[in-house]
């Protein structure tokens, strides 16, 4: 159909190519100032780290500040359980596996670092340019993900998993040669998601309605934009601008001109922030999450048990030396609610069964996009394609 790669067998990032030849700069604010001044590793307060009195292991008792009330941060209890879709019981988890176990003098505290944490990563990402309602925005953030997920996975009866994959891995070639910034992309998936469930439209028109979905995000997300006639050319004409005008109005006006949505790129780059995590640590975390895009399964998920469960595979897969002051960091981070451990094992399966098949498939642009020096070669990583190792890591 088009010249682009979306129905074509030779894919637009070439990997003979050379990376500088291949992979356009990202220019996203997560990126601005180069993985290794933006991720180097902060210091970490002494006074903050100082040696607490180890106590027997038992279970938290809820006893937060007024400032958690929305249930930001929650510990292992007795009575925080929900139940699953089968009727079972799921226990709450945090994203560091062993919680704050022995630290339970420290309980009284975590809220109050967690916010202080919160305010400064959010500064740090040039989220914000007001430090007095950074808290604010968090707690917002928490609060408006859940219109960010699916009910179920279900798709109109002429689309498959496979063909909205293909059509993902599409937009996101089409996404790397317009130079976008992340959240773009991230943007226009979660468009494209609504559209398939709330717009009828046929197969013919499926990549023209990926094409849209991109070009509305990039009108929030971005200052300079694409002249229409040149999405036109990258879908070989395929459609007329007319066609591509006459889509957008479709779109927007079954949405209901909703394009409101926090990214789960937001939460992973929070979340690793108040972690200390490395550059490396990162990058992987980033390419998972992006592999997330292409599983249909993903949908159901929060944005934060997306951006938790990459985090967690990451360091898993990277096997990093830990440190006190990064272990403590990391337990602080791991402090915010994701949900159950049942939900969080499930992604992280999802996501090692797609890294360990992202270089065999024809959806490849993501794996051939963090391949390249800049992402420090992570989708190349050699744990990455030890299927049994990573699934028998999550189970």
């Amino acid at each position: 159909m088009a010249r682009t790669g979306f129905c074509d067998s030779q894919p637009l990032l070439d990997l003979h190519k050379k990376a500088d030849e291949r992979r356009a700069p990202l220019r996203t604010w997560a990126n601005a100032c180069g993985p290794i001044d933006r991720w180097q590793p902060v210091g970490t307060d002494e006074s903050r780290m100082a040696p607490v009195k180890m106590e027997p292991e038992r279970r938290w008792e809820r006893r937060l500040s007024m400032q958690t009330s929305e249930g930001i941060i929650m510990g292992f209890h007795e009575d925080s359980r929900t139940r699953s879709a089968d009727g079972c019981m799921e226990e709450h988890v945090l994203l560091h596996p062993l919680g704050l176990q022995g630290l339970h003098s420290l309980q009284a505290l975590v809220p109050t670092f967690l916010r202080h944490e919160v305010e400064m990563a959010l500064e740090k990402l040039d989220l914000i340019w007001d430090k007095t309602c950074a808290w604010d925005m968090f707690l917002d953030m928490m609060r408006t993900q859940t219109r960010s997920s699916f009910p179920n996975t279900d798709l109109p009866r002429h689309f498959t998993d496979a063909t909205r994959a293909v059509l993902v891995d599409w937009l996101i070639q089409i996404h790397e040669i317009m130079h976008f910034q992340e959240e773009t992309l991230y943007l226009a998936i979660h468009l494209l998601n609504r559209s398939l469930r709330q717009i009828k439209v046929t197969t013919a028109n499926l990549q023209l309605l990926g094409m849209v979905c991109l070009f509305v995000a990039a009108k929030k997300e971005e200052c300079l934009l694409p002249e229409v006639s040149g999405l036109c050319y990258l879908m070989d004409h395929t459609y007329t601008k007319h066609q591509l005008l006459r889509m957008e109005r479709k779109v927007l006006c079954g949405l209901k001109f909703d394009l409101s949505y926090c990214p789960p790129l937001h939460f992973l780059l929070l979340l690793a922030s108040v972690a200390r995590c490395s550059t490396k640590v990162v990058w992987m975390a980033r390419y998972l999450l992006e592999l997330s895009l292409l599983e249909g399964q993903c949908v159901v998920f929060l944005p934060m048990q997306l951006a938790g469960a990459a985090l967690c595979l990451s360091r898993q897969v990277l096997q990093e030396p830990p440190t006190p002051e990064g272990e403590a960091a990391w337990c602080l981070a791991s402090s915010v609610h994701v949900g159950s451990e049942t939900a969080l094992l499930r992604i992280m399966h999802i996501l090692a069964s797609a890294a360990a098949k992202a270089h065999t498939r024809e959806t490849c642009a993501s794996f051939i996009k963090f391949s390249s020096p800049e992402t420090m070669h992570v989708s190349r990583h050699p744990g990455l394609k030890d299927a049994s190792g990573l699934l028998g890591i999550c189970t």
